[in-house]
């Protein structure tokens, strides 16, 4: 390691005065990610948030790569989102056997290390202990949407928040010189992000601006060995894609886009509310469950000034101070207290590619017409928003801090209002501007209050909507046993309907897919559609007041003799006479 990058190092963390330890911010942040650990844990046990068929297609996928039958690289039915989560469901499946339960006990602990490592990234960007408290307890809320995303195995969403923060540490560690396991570090950057690029493209925004914070501040090193490591750990990482596409000769981008609802005839005014009003306070956590309510809203009226104050606070912070401040080393020393430490321009950097990342999300999923076709469900793709928050809130933080802290004569903020996060000691003295930091101060601490009640309350929701979750598993759970008691082994049923009754029954009894019309419908893994078709007499299965049970009703009231109905709480089974 060179003499240059061991100095970036030291001038880029965070030094904590000798006289003060962060003991109790660290307690309390532990307790934090205990409790929002805890707090999903308890959610899991109650059979919340409710699962659903394409987390059974990946609970499938986990049982048939655990049983060495197959080892699929995409989500079955389609050439995108890799199965990662089953390669890390199939070892438990393994070991207790196949359940929903098993299936999401890795997409706890990808929530449990997202959150520490969004804690480690808060202090290596700020320095700050009680701002990455503040961070770790707003990531320990969730509210229905959230936990959702980051508890469902559904493909992609509970590994990419991990994924991206982990890419913002290690960009940050690479970048600011942090000595030892350098070439470890740079391996599992290039790892990461070729992974990611196989398992959903959701994350890439983040993987292009913390990439471009590398070749910024790393440029010497990536001549080197170690741009030779990086690329060859994202081949590596994406080594199931670019296997799958050369064998078969498909554009994975292509299906992406389709998936996205390319070409599909969307209106502008449903995409612009879709993604920039109803989309951020669902995706991000602030709203109860399936809706906003209009006071939940004012999340999406917060943000784009919220982003443009982390935008220039971030840039503020990669240009150094104005005049003879233009030389102080970017660390806190005696002079420089850590209330008004001046951070480093990586630390900026790093902010402001978090930034970068956070608008191209919106951007994208805004013009997708995802975003207006099916905003409430569609929100999820702005689940990766989370990763930003250190970035986003940390102008609001500053500037309450500043007016609850008074700051000391002799300082000079670097920059007013809001956006002025820094701070630089100067012989002036303590500005014109204290009156009009007072006032943004305590409008930011209320932001940030609001932001964390209205959290709050969305949890809240989440927790109300749990025990209607277990009664609708039990409901299911009844269809299972009277299913088995009648000795069925072949359905057909609705797609939500189908892979949920095959995973939970272990494969006992094999659905194959209709829509409303008794046509085939679209069957996620071809096998069960040919073993309905075999079966001699097979069953049909549909949720009580759905329009698959009225349409089978009819066929009943047609020929009376044709089906015999048997009805479980919820559900309708129909069953061919002999």
């Amino acid at each position: 390691m060179t003499v240059g990058v061991r100095q970036r190092w030291r001038d880029a963390r965070p030094a904590l005065p000798s006289d003060r330890r962060p003991v109790l911010p660290t307690v309390l942040a532990v307790l934090a990610v205990v409790a929002g650990t805890g707090y999903r844990l308890g959610l899991l046990l109650h059979d919340a948030p409710p699962t659903n068929s394409d987390e059974a297609t990946m609970g499938l996928a986990a049982l048939h790569i655990a049983q060495g039958r197959e080892f699929p690289v995409w989500f079955y039915g389609q050439a995108y989102m890799g199965t990662l989560e089953a390669y890390l469901a199939a070892p438990v499946f393994a070991l207790v056997g196949p359940s929903t339960l098993g299936l999401r006990l890795p997409t706890l602990a990808l929530y449990a290390l997202f959150v520490v490592l969004a804690w480690r990234l808060t202090l290596r960007l700020t320095g700050d202990h009680w701002f990455a408290l503040l961070v770790v307890a707003l990531l320990a809320l969730g509210s229905d949407r959230v936990v959702k995303n980051q508890l469902i195995a559904g493909g992609g969403y509970p590994e990419m928040n991990a994924a991206g923060v982990a890419l913002a540490v290690l960009a940050y560690d690479l970048a600011a010189g942090r000595p030892g396991c350098r070439l470890p570090r740079w391996a599992a950057w290039g790892f990461l992000a070729g992974l990611m690029v196989w398992v959903d493209p959701l994350v890439l925004p983040y993987v292009a601006a913390t990439g471009a914070v590398l070749l910024a501040y790393g440029r010497r090193e990536l001549r080197g060995r170690a741009g030779a490591l990086l690329g060859a750990a994202a081949l590596v990482g994406a080594g199931p894609l670019l296997a799958h596409s050369l064998a078969a000769g498909r554009n994975p981008i292509t299906a992406v886009l389709v998936a996205g609802g390319s070409g599909q005839p969307t209106g502008w005014a449903d995409r612009l509310y879709g993604g920039l009003v109803l989309g951020p306070p669902l995706g991000m956590g602030f709203c109860s469950p399936s809706h906003c309510t209009p006071g939940q809203l004012w999340w999406a009226l917060a943000l784009p000034p919220l982003l443009f104050a982390a935008a220039l606070s971030a840039w503020r912070a990669l240009r150094p101070p104005v005049g003879d401040l233009g030389q102080l080393p970017f660390r806190a020393d005696d002079n420089c207290p850590r209330s008004i430490v001046v951070r480093t321009p990586v630390g900026g950097a790093v902010r402001l590619a978090l930034v970068a990342a956070a608008v191209a999300t919106l951007a994208v999923y805004t013009v997708s017409s995802a975003a207006g076709r099916t905003p409430v469900e569609s929100s999820r793709y702005l689940s990766c928003l989370l990763i930003s928050v250190p970035a986003l809130l940390w102008p609001l933080w500053s500037a309450a801090r500043r007016a609850l802290r008074p700051v000391p004569a002799g300082t000079v903020t670097a920059g007013a209002g809001i956006a002025g996060a820094d701070s630089v000691p100067t012989r002036g003295g303590a500005g014109a501007g204290a009156r009009w930091r007072g006032m943004t101060g305590i409008a930011a601490a209320l932001v940030l209050a609001a932001t964390l009640g209205t959290a709050a309350v969305a949890t809240a929701g989440a927790v109300d909507a749990a025990p209607a979750a277990r009664a609708a598993e039990a409901r299911h759970a009844e269809l299972v046993a009277a299913l088995r008691q009648r000795g069925v082994r072949h359905v057909y049923g609705g797609y939500w309907t189908c892979n949920r009754l095959t995973f939970a029954t272990r494969e006992d009894v094999l659905c194959a897919v209709v829509d409303d019309d008794l046509r085939p419908g679209h069957d996620r893994y071809l096998p069960y559609r040919r073993a309905v078709r075999q079966a001699a007499a097979p069953a049909w299965v549909a949720p009580a007041g759905s329009p698959l049970a009225a349409r089978l009703d009819e066929r009943r009231h047609a020929d009376p003799a044709a089906l015999d109905l048997v009805t479980v709480p919820g559900w309708r089974i129909y069953l061919p006479r002999p």
